[in-house]
C-alpha cells in the first residue's frame, strides 16, 4: 500500500503567497494512502504494522454488526454514485479504527486522507485539508474529540454542504467568502464521544461503537498475523496470545512480535504454548493479560489497604503514577475483568483480584 506524505497546511488558502515554505510542524501531519497501490509495491520494504492490517471488509476479522452496517452502506453510496455518509468510530483503543477507515477507502476504490486532531492547531490546516480533497475522497481525523473550536466551526458547513464560509479581511472591511467543496467523507476516531459538541456528533450519519474482542476472533486475528509475518504457530500458541491481549488487537499484535523475537533468539522452528507462556513472562504479561502495573495496584491495595477503598490520588502517589494515567491506562482492563470497583469513597479490590494474585503467587 503506497503512502505518500504531504502537509496539512501546503495547500495555498486565500491570502497565502505562493511558493512560501510549509511551516516545520506541518510536515507530514497528513498520510495519503491509495488503495490502487498492491502489497507487492513494498516486497522490498521492512515488514510494517500497516502491512497487518486487512485491507476488505471480508478480510476484517469481528465487529460483526459493524461491518454489516459499513457493508449496507458501502454499496447503497456506490449504486448512487455519491460519497458514503460521515462516519465516527468510537470505543477503546487499539480495536481497529483506523484500519476501518483505510478499509472502507479500498472498498469504496478512493483514496485516504490520515491526520490527527492535534495537528489541525490553526484554520489554514484543515482548510487546506479540504479544498484539495478530490470527490468522494475519505478524510480520516483521528482523535477528533480533540478539535479545536475554530477547527470545528468550519467543518459545520464543510460536512453538511460541503462548503467553506471564509472571513476575509478585518473590521470593517471584513467579508465572508463561499468556496465550494468536492463531495467527501469525514470518518472521526475517538476514544471519547462524549467530548464530542452535539452541533459536531449530529452532523455524522453513520455512528458506531467497536467492541472488544472475543477470544475464537482473537485467535483468528493471531493466526493471520502469524501467516503474514512468516511464523509457524500451533493453535494452542495463538490461543495463548489470544488470553493475553486484553481483547485488543493492536495488543496482539505486539505481543506476537515479541514472541517472535524469543523464537529467532532461541532458534525456535514451531512456536507452541509452552514458548508463549515463556516469551510473555519475560516481559511480565501474565495468563489474563495483567502487566506490572496493573499487579503493582492490585497487590497496593489488597495488601497495602486491605482491598480498599482508596482514593485515586492516594494511588497514584504511592505507585508514582499520574493519577490520569491509572484512570485511563491502568484502571479500565481491571474493571472489566472485575478486579476493580470503582465506588464514591474510592478504589476497591474485588475477591477475583484477590485469588488471582494469589493464585499466581502459587504458580
Amino acid at each position: 500500500m503506497a503512502i505518500v506524505s504531504s502537509a496539512a497546511g501546503s495547500a495555498p488558502g486565500p491570502g497565502s503567497t505562493r511558493g512560501a515554505r510549509p511551516r516545520p510542524e506541518a510536515v507530514d501531519a497528513t498520510r495519503l494512502i491509495d488503495p490502487a497501490s498492491q502489497p507487492g509495491d513494498e516486497t522490498d520494504l521492512p515488514l510494517r504494522e500497516d502491512s497487518l492490517r486487512p485491507r476488505r471488509l471480508a478480510d476484517y476479522i469481528g465487529q460483526s454488526e459493524l461491518k454489516q452496517v459499513l457493508g449496507i452502506a458501502v454499496t447503497a453510496t456506490q449504486s448512487r454514485g455519491e460519497a458514503l455518509d460521515h462516519v465516527l468510530l468510537y470505543g477503546p483503543p487499539g480495536l481497529g479504527k483506523t484500519t476501518m477507515a483505510l478499509v472502507l477507502a479500498e472498498e469504496l476504490g478512493v483514496r485516504c486522507r490520515i491526520t490527527s486532531a492535534p495537528a489541525l492547531e490553526r484554520p489554514r490546516d484543515i482548510v487546506g485539508l479540504l479544498v484539495n480533497l478530490q470527490p468522494r475522497e475519505l478524510l480520516f481525523i483521528d482523535e477528533i474529540h480533540r478539535l479545536n473550536r475554530v477547527a470545528e466551526e468550519i467543518l459545520y458547513p464543510a460536512m453538511e454542504d460541503f462548503r467553506l464560509d471564509l472571513t476575509v479581511g478585518k473590521g470593517t472591511t471584513a467579508r465572508t467568502r463561499t468556496l465550494p467543496l468536492a463531495p467527501f467523507t469525514l470518518v472521526g476516531a475517538t476514544t471519547r464521544a462524549g467530548s464530542l459538541s452535539s452541533p459536531l456528533r449530529d452532523r455524522f450519519g453513520l455512528i458506531q461503537r467497536l467492541e472488544f474482542y472475543g477470544l475464537e476472533d482473537l485467535q483468528a486475528i493471531v493466526e493471520r498475523a502469524a501467516g503474514l509475518l512468516g511464523l509457524v504457530l500451533e493453535p494452542a500458541a495463538a490461543l495463548e496470545v489470544a488470553r493475553r491481549c486484553r481483547g485488543t488487537p493492536r495488543i496482539a499484535n505486539r505481543l506476537l512480535r515479541r514472541v517472535r523475537d524469543v523464537a529467532a533468539v532461541g532458534g525456535h522452528g514451531a512456536i507452541g504454548a509452552g514458548l508463549v507462556a515463556e516469551a510473555l513472562s519475560l516481559h511480565r504479561v501474565d495468563d489474563r493479560g495483567l502487566d506490572a502495573s496493573d499487579r503493582r495496584l492490585l497487590t497496593l491495595l489488597l495488601e497495602g489497604h486491605g482491598g480498599g477503598p482508596v482514593g485515586l490520588d492516594t494511588l497514584a502517589a504511592a505507585l508514582g503514577e499520574d493519577p490520569a494515567t491509572l484512570e485511563t491506562v491502568v484502571e479500565p482492563y481491571l474493571l472489566q475483568l472485575g478486579f476493580l470497583q470503582r465506588t464514591p469513597r474510592g478504589r476497591v479490590a474485588t475477591e477475583a483480584a484477590r485469588r488471582h494474585l494469589a493464585w499466581e503467587a502459587a504458580a
